[in-house]
């Protein structure tokens, strides 16, 4: 069995207060006959990976870190921190080095920088924006996961509802989604700015979770924010995008400059090989796992050694 070195910390605050960053090693040269080969010190600083407080994230952070771990990396994740107003501040702060990011809400949530539908074009955005900061944006992954609304297949048969625009059907409309969707461009102002519908009350629940999925059942709710990646959930229907509300979304990990810096290519070229790795179906069908429920480092492990990442 894999001896664990990573923390499972929850909760945005708790985290926030004990973040400590282990002390920093230089590397040595390792001399040869005719050349000088720089030897990467794996016994520097310890690579904080933070992940968000949503299972998807925290399986993706498993996946890097177990990755970097079996590469000799020392590495500490921090378990479903929080949201991103928590997680981007650590980041440029030092506080933590790695963070498995989404391409579009990563550059409108954290810069205010309207991202599109090509995925090439808002990470170079996200690239100029974390630069300042020393934050680098390395590879897109294949594997992308939109924000969506759902309702159930019941309320969409009485009214008719097959897109984002038929909820202006709903009278007295009550959604449902993170505690964040009232300010988010893509959540509820989104719904109000790019498809002019009038939202009579928000409730706080989570990102696709269970507590979206009981207020949908019990018709607390008329829709929810939920994943693309999470529609193997109950029998819900996913509205159609019919205005283009939502942007590119791949996974793209964001890692402190003086961490890749410090441990040199070799540490880059990894961890865009994990990434390359990383699929849309894959990421559904570990969803599904975690909430089967299963925990998210199983998870993570099986998909490195069926991807032939690390050994079994």
């Amino acid at each position: 069995m894999r001896e664990k070195h990573r923390n499972r910390v929850v909760g945005a605050m708790l985290v926030a207060l004990t973040l400590v960053l282990s002390a920093c090693a230089s590397g040595d040269d390792a001399v040869g006959t005719t050349t000088t080969v720089a030897v990467v010190d794996k016994s520097g600083t310890t690579i904080e990976i933070a992940s968000f407080a949503f299972g998807e994230s925290e399986i993706l952070g498993e996946i890097y870190a177990q990755a970097l771990e079996a590469s000799g990396y020392p590495v500490n994740h921090q378990v479903q921190v929080g949201p991103r107003e928590v997680l981007k501040p650590a980041l440029e702060n030092g506080e933590v080095h790695f963070v498995p990011e989404y391409v579009g809400s990563g550059l409108e949530a954290g810069f205010g920088i309207e991202p599109s539908a090509d995925a090439a074009a808002t990470r170079d955005l996200l690239i100029a924006a974390y630069q300042p900061a020393g934050v680098a944006v390395l590879d897109l992954a294949p594997a992308e996961d939109k924000n969506t609304f759902v309702v159930t297949k019941a309320l969409a048969d009485e009214l008719g509802l097959s897109k984002v625009s038929d909820l202006s059907k709903v009278e007295d409309f009550v959604l449902g989604g993170p505690p964040e969707c009232p300010e988010r461009p893509r959540c509820q102002l989104g719904l109000e700015s790019v498809y002019g519908l009038t939202i009579s009350e928000f409730k706080a629940l989570d990102a696709g979770g269970p507590l979206t999925v009981a207020a949908l059942n019990g018709g607390e709710i008329d829709a929810g924010l939920f994943f693309t990646t999470y529609l193997f959930i109950d029998d819900f229907l996913a509205l159609d995008d019919d205005l283009g509300l939502q942007p590119a979304e791949n996974i793209v990990p964001v890692v402190s400059q003086a961490i890749l810096d410090e441990y040199g290519n070799d540490l880059t070229d990894l961890i865009n090989k994990v990434s390359a790795a990383i699929t849309t179906d894959q990421l559904i069908a570990m969803n599904e796992r975690f909430f089967a429920p299963e925990d998210a480092d199983v998870i993570a492990h099986d998909f490195l050694v069926e991807n032939g990442l690390i050994d079994g």
